[in-house]
């Protein structure tokens, strides 16, 4: 476990959720990764992020797929991809990224409580 933090900090992450509507290769990447536009809905719009996430999904799979991403992290460049947010995804047993979704449609832009 890491360090306890208070329910402050929590609430300073901004998780929302977001359907995917758009998703392409990354060949640029140093590991192989997916490049995706995200629509949170309303006052976010769409944003673009890339995952490492080529073990379990295609860029096929995810168009249409709500996903799970923190919105208030800085941009941060990576190669070619200013990534905007940071998709959420829990390692499976052998350290592929298994992306964290909505058990059920949420509205886009829906924050995680």
């Amino acid at each position: 476990m890491t360090d306890e933090i208070g329910i402050d900090d929590f609430l300073k992450v901004d998780i929302r959720a977001g359907t995917v509507t758009r998703a392409e290769p990354f060949p640029e990447a140093r590991k192989p990764a997916i490049k995706l536009w995200i629509d949170f809905g309303g006052e976010l719009g769409e944003k673009r992020s890339s995952a490492q996430i080529t073990a379990h999904y295609t860029p096929d799979d995810l168009v249409g797929r709500q996903v799970l991403a923190v919105v208030n992290f800085p941009p941060r460049q990576i190669g070619p991809v200013l990534s905007e947010v940071l998709v959420l995804g829990l390692s499976d047993e052998d350290g592929a990224i298994v992306l964290i979704s909505p058990e059920r449609p949420v509205p886009d832009g829906a924050r995680m409580h």
